[in-house]
């Protein structure tokens, strides 16, 4: 159940990062958003919780950084798919 759980809110973070960066107006990529929302929530939210002192308790801090994380993340992606078509 806490496997589902995760891979609920890392799909949720990273269909919340593709609307931050605006590619929800040409739909969400559903696997991108849970890769995204993983690998972000994994490293942003474990990094900014531990930076904050909060430890590894689900804080508004982690929340925030997991955020942050799938942002950079998708737009990582995005530029790297756009690299990779033009040329």
């Amino acid at each position: 159940m806490l496997i589902i759980g995760i891979v609920l809110f890392g799909m949720l973070i990273g269909a919340g990062a593709q609307l931050i960066l605006g590619r929800g107006a040409k739909g969400i990529d559903w696997g991108v958003a849970i890769v995204a929302g993983l690998v972000g929530s994994f490293v942003g939210g474990l990094l900014i919780s531990l930076l904050a002192g909060d430890g590894l308790d689900f804080r508004p801090s982690g929340i925030i950084g997991s955020i942050v994380g799938a942002i950079l993340i998708t737009a990582g992606w995005m530029w790297f798919k756009g690299r990779s078509t033009t040329t």
